[in-house]
This record gives structure tokens, sequence and C-alpha cells, in this order.
């Protein structure tokens, strides 16, 4: 949910930025940020899994596992509860969309707005982004 979201804010972002650099085909360097954005998400959600199952230790023992007549849940055991527990939980969540977004925002300061890398240029329109967003919501006083 959160990366459909952001991937969304990205595409949006990748367009403006486009429109704003007087890019040829802006549309085609919009998919590439988004499908970009998906690739590195998707890749880090299953880094996130192999992540997951070393901590857990690749088995979750008789308890973990139920058939399918039994109601209640399992017992998720080893080491995810607690403060440690909810840091990793925010972890796997968010990661993969920040990752995603990074790599969006390389491409597009080094194939869109021909910048250097910089942490400025890379987190650059975000502001006239979310501002144009904001103006997109304000009803016009006289019609």
């Amino acid at each position: 949910m959160i990366g459909g979201v952001v991937m969304i804010l990205v595409a949006l972002w990748i367009y403006q930025s486009a429109m704003r650099a007087n890019v040829n085909n802006v549309m085609m360097w919009v998919a590439i940020g988004a499908v970009a954005f998906f690739a590195v998400q998707l890749a880090f959600i299953d880094i996130n899994l192999y992540i997951l199952e070393a901590i857990r230790g690749g088995e979750g023992g008789s308890d973990y596992e139920r058939d399918l007549t039994t109601i209640g849940d399992r017992k998720n055991e080893g080491g995810f509860q607690g403060f440690g527990g909810v840091l990793l939980s925010v972890y796997l969540e968010l990661m993969p969309s920040i990752v995603g977004f990074l790599a969006a925002a390389l491409i597009r300061v080094k194939f869109i707005t021909k910048e250097a890398i910089t942490v400025g240029n890379l987190f650059g329109d975000l502001k006239e982004m979310f501002e144009s967003i904001k103006q997109s919501f304000k009803a016009t006083a006289d019609k």
C-alpha cells in the first residue's frame, strides 16, 4: 500500500521534472522511472525476505504451522517482540519504498535534469510537486 502511493508520487515527480527540463518523450521517462522504482522495490522485498528468514532461522517449528480446521493465531516467536520487533517491522515495510525512491531519483538527476548527483539535486522539485498537488485541491472562488 505504501509502495503504491509512493510510486504514484514518484511518477508525478518525474513527470513534472521532465516537463520543466523540456525533455523529449516525457511519458517514456515517467514509465522508466516507475518501472525502475517497482523493480528495485520488488528486489528489495526479496532481500528483506532473505533477511527475515535468516533472523527466524528458516524454520518455524511445530507451533508455527497449523492445520486448516484450527482457530487461532500462530505463535510467532523468535525475537520479533518488543521494540526490536517494531524496528524490524518498520524497516521491512519502509525500506523497499525508500530504496525504490532513491533509484528513481538517481534516474531523474542523471538522465532527465542532467545535474550533478548531490543531496539537493536528488530531492529537488519535491516541494514544488507537493505545492502543485495542494493547488489542485483548491476550489476556485468564482465560477
